[in-house]
């Protein structure tokens, strides 16, 4: 078998560029390891719940009248997709919690601004200044070089408390590097969550989303080829030339796209020049789902909570199992639904740092105790965040996941979800005709993911 690309992973990035390239009749196979597609964020069913992975919600809500420009509307565009189709349902409206400090937002930049004004007065006009700096970054421009946020937003916000509210929802939504990014993805994240704002997919979620791209690239002309993992990417003469599956399949290809992440891509490759070598991320999380008994009417109207309740804010590999003191509680169902919408269950949601060497070298007998030790902790410190009471022992249904639990159902070494430190902007490779989409290449969160397939099949994979 010969095909124009072949495309490792359909998640997200996957989709989108397979997409792409069906549209302009290439002939394009998505090579996807699980039975299910969706990557980093899918569905899964357990103790007669549908739950969510990875999705608390989509950033970047454009309205029917926004302009086309905005990043939503132009991947719909891209993508031909009716806006219909993806249903949006915006936040009812989030906050960022720190000790004395609550920052409100929805999906009205002004609210948020007006928020930072009457917590911080004498900032107001220090954030207005960084604001217009944002907005006239070229984000997009792939030839940009690293540059430290923390030290550009240094230049216009004075207080340590309101620039650490400003970066820890930038940084949960998808940070690879300690304690700070790079400033071009801060302006990403700043205009994708506080500029345009949070909004969940109608119908039911990821699935929904899921099922409008897979049935778009099949009507397209794409090949999806599920339980088909890619063990080998072959190369000839420093060109990507086919690759190997699980099975022992070679399949002959013109390109090849790995969404799989920049190290895991490498170890694919039957040469590993150093040119293309990477360090895994270390990042990792832990995140436990908890479906409230008896107490639909306590659990508050907020979308998000974005919290920390230490001195200062630490976004870093943690020294114990887990560091409770900062992370992220998603309400799914506090959006503003429509009559005929299948709404989320109510559940909890609940995310925070974790120590993925630690919680790899505990042997099979002590994985399960300490699970279940750091579950109590983790819902403990939602109770205390949110007012939400007896959790751990009134909850009808608690599922949580740790680093391993994502390294064994995605791949990602370390169960790193925001892959590696270094980021491949322009999605090449060392290998000639073997590019990155995805976390990798540097565009973060849902939308983020989607233009990255575009964008890299824009690039070189239509010619």
């Amino acid at each position: 078998m010969k095909y124009d690309c072949v495309i490792i992973g359909a998640g997200l990035s996957g989709l989108a560029a397979g997409i792409r390239l069906a549209h302009y009749n290439k002939k394009v196979c998505i090579c996807e390891q699980h039975s299910r597609i969706g990557g980093l964020n899918s569905y899964y069913n357990r103790g007669g719940h549908s739950l969510e992975t990875g999705l608390h919600a989509m950033t970047n809500f454009a309205g029917r009248g926004a302009s086309k420009s905005q990043p939503l509307l132009k991947l719909l565009r891209q993508l031909r997709i009716p806006y219909e189709a993806l249903q949006p349902r915006e936040q009812n409206f989030s906050e960022v919690r720190f000790p004395g400090k609550t920052l409100r937002f929805d999906n009205n930049f002004a609210a948020f601004e007006s928020s930072v004004a009457d917590n911080f007065p004498e900032q107001a006009d220090n954030f207005r200044r960084l604001d217009n700096d944002i907005m006239a970054w070229d984000e997009v421009n792939l030839s940009n070089p690293f540059l430290s946020a923390r030290a550009r937003v240094a230049g216009f916000i004075s207080d340590p408390v309101l620039t650490d509210m400003l970066f820890c929802p930038l940084m949960y939504y998808g940070s690879a590097i300690e304690d700070d990014m790079d400033y071009s993805q801060f302006v990403i994240m700043y205009k994708s969550i506080f500029k345009e704002g949070f909004f969940r997919p109608g119908g039911s979620g990821i699935r929904s989303l899921l099922d409008i791209l897979q049935a778009r690239f099949l009507e397209s002309g794409g090949e999806l080829q599920l339980k088909c993992a890619v063990k080998k990417i072959i190369s000839r003469n420093g060109r990507a030339a086919e690759i190997q599956t699980s099975d022992g399949e070679i399949i002959e290809c013109s390109d090849i796209l790995s969404t799989a992440g920049a190290p895991e891509t490498r170890q694919l490759c039957d040469t590993r020049d150093d040119k293309f070598g990477v360090n895994p991320g270390l990042l990792a999380f832990m995140e436990v789902i908890a479906i409230p008994g008896g107490q639909s009417a306590e659990l508050g109207n907020a979308t998000i909570i974005f919290f920390n309740d230490s001195p200062a804010f630490k976004f870093r590999n943690p020294p114990e199992m887990i560091d409770a003191s900062s992370g992220v509680i998603c309400f799914p169902f506090n959006f503003k639904f429509e009559p005929g919408d299948i709404i989320p269950e109510r559940a909890v949601r609940t995310t925070v740092m974790a120590n993925n060497a630690a919680w790899f070298n505990l042997s099979q007998e002590d994985y399960a105790p300490r699970k279940h030790e750091a579950i109590a902790t983790v819902l403990q410190k939602t109770e205390a965040i949110t007012g939400i009471k007896n959790l751990n022992n009134e909850s009808v249904f608690i599922d949580a996941f740790t680093p391993k639990t994502v390294q064994r159902y995605t791949g990602r070494i370390n169960g790193a979800i925001y892959g590696s430190p270094v980021k491949f902007k322009t999605g090449k490779t060392n290998l000639d005709h073997l590019y990155l989409a995805g976390t990798d290449q540097g565009f973060l969160g849902i939308t983020g993911a989607i233009l990255s397939g575009i964008s890299i099949a824009n690039l070189y994979l239509l010619e």
